[in-house]
């Protein structure tokens, strides 16, 4: 019996099956790809709501600066100043709490690099009202009065207003602006990442805590805070705290990133929220994380050098005028800005004090006087 079958059907039904057979595999494929896509990206766009739900939280609109268009653009330098307040923890309720740590963070992508400028919590400074100037013809003299206390006294005193006038102030830069952390609220999200791990950079005991220098340790949220308390066991005073404060803050934020964190992330988020604040929008934040990753790669590290005094009969640091003038320089030249003689109440004070005997080169603690006759026209 001859087969009706032409020569060659047998070939293409098989091409055929075959075709049909890869066409549902590929369908198949492509449907579980776009499902998991599908859970990706609800994944993270829910982790992307909680994140910014979190850092809108953060943000202080008593503060609010206007951020111009293409002002984080990755090409102009800007300045934030950093600070960590004391409050929530080893017993401490201050609502505002004095800031244990002053650093002012500039930016400058020409040099692909950023720079932290510490500043001593016990630096002499006057407490600069934001509010109000030299020339107002207010009425209300007390609004102009001189008020000289420690710089870690200006958040407690007018928040991040007065802090940043302060600091802005005190070595002639403008700050407009700032993110503080409330350091006790550190302790909770080094437990909700599971601990960190550091290199002490000395050896110490401090709060029934043992640190051993080079030695890798984990530390829970208690030991850390411990770790970046320390003061006056450390060779370099407040200039080593601060160092260790940063290596926890860095230690920190490596750890909150990391995938295995992930599944924390309700409860990191919250304690963040809690316990930072910031003038800078979610927006902004945004531009500058993509924009200026180039210069997270070199860091610059300097801080406000001192001098030990006794200010009716308290411990304070008096910076000479030529290291007021020397980070004033500096700053204002990674910020794209001309050099200006510094001139403040800081050099006044000085130029007084070196008239009536005071040395800044005494190798003793000298006490050191506040003269209240200063005025802005009055350091010339």
């Amino acid at each position: 019996m001859k087969s009706n079958k032409k020569p060659g059907n047998t070939r293409v039904q098989k091409y055929s099956n075959d075709y049909h057979k890869r066409n549902h595999i590929l369908a198949w494929i492509i449907s579980i790809v776009a499902v998991l896509a599908v859970g990706a990206l609800a994944y993270f766009g829910y982790v992307y709501f909680k994140t910014k739900n979190a850092f809108d939280q953060t943000y202080d609109s008593k503060t609010k600066v206007s951020i111009k268009k293409g002002e984080f653009n990755g090409k102009k330098k800007f300045a934030v100043l950093l600070m960590g307040t004391d409050t929530g923890a080893l017993n401490r309720t201050e609502k505002r709490g004095r800031t244990d740590t002053i650093i002012l963070a500039i930016v400058n992508p020409q040099k692909k690099r950023y720079s932290l400028i510490s500043i001593p919590r016990d630096t002499m400074a006057q407490m600069v009202n934001p509010s109000s100037s030299s020339s107002s013809s207010s009425s209300d003299s007390s609004s102009n009065k001189l008020t000289v206390e420690k710089i870690n006294a200006a958040y407690s005193i007018g928040g991040a207003k007065m802090a940043m006038a302060t600091v802005s102030k005190l070595i002639n830069v403008p700050v407009k602006y700032y993110v503080v952390i409330n350091m006790g609220g550190i302790m909770k999200m080094i437990s909700y990442v599971g601990g960190i791990n550091i290199r002490p950079k000395l050896s110490f005991e401090y709060s029934g805590y043992v640190f051993k220098k080079d030695q890798l340790t984990h530390m829970g949220g208690a030991g850390a805070l411990a770790y970046s308390r320390m003061r006056y066991d450390d060779p370099q005073g407040d200039y080593g705290r601060q160092a260790r404060q940063r290596q926890v803050i860095v230690a920190l934020i490596k750890k909150a990133i990391s995938v295995g964190s992930l599944t924390n992330l309700d409860s990191i988020l919250t304690s963040f929220s809690g316990n930072v604040k910031t003038n800078l929008t979610f927006s902004a934040l945004q531009l500058i994380a993509l924009n200026y990753r180039a210069c997270a790669k070199i860091v610059k590290s300097d801080y406000l050098h001192g001098v030990g005094v006794y200010i009716d009969g308290a411990s304070y640091q008096v910076p000479p005028t030529y290291e007021l003038q020397r980070i004033s320089d500096y700053c204002r030249s990674e910020l794209g800005l001309a050099k200006e003689t510094s001139s403040n109440n800081e050099t006044y004070q000085n130029k007084k004090n070196i008239k009536n005997g005071f040395k800044f080169n005494s190798t003793k603690t000298q006490d050191y006087t506040i003269y209240d006759d200063y005025t802005e026209e009055g350091d010339n």
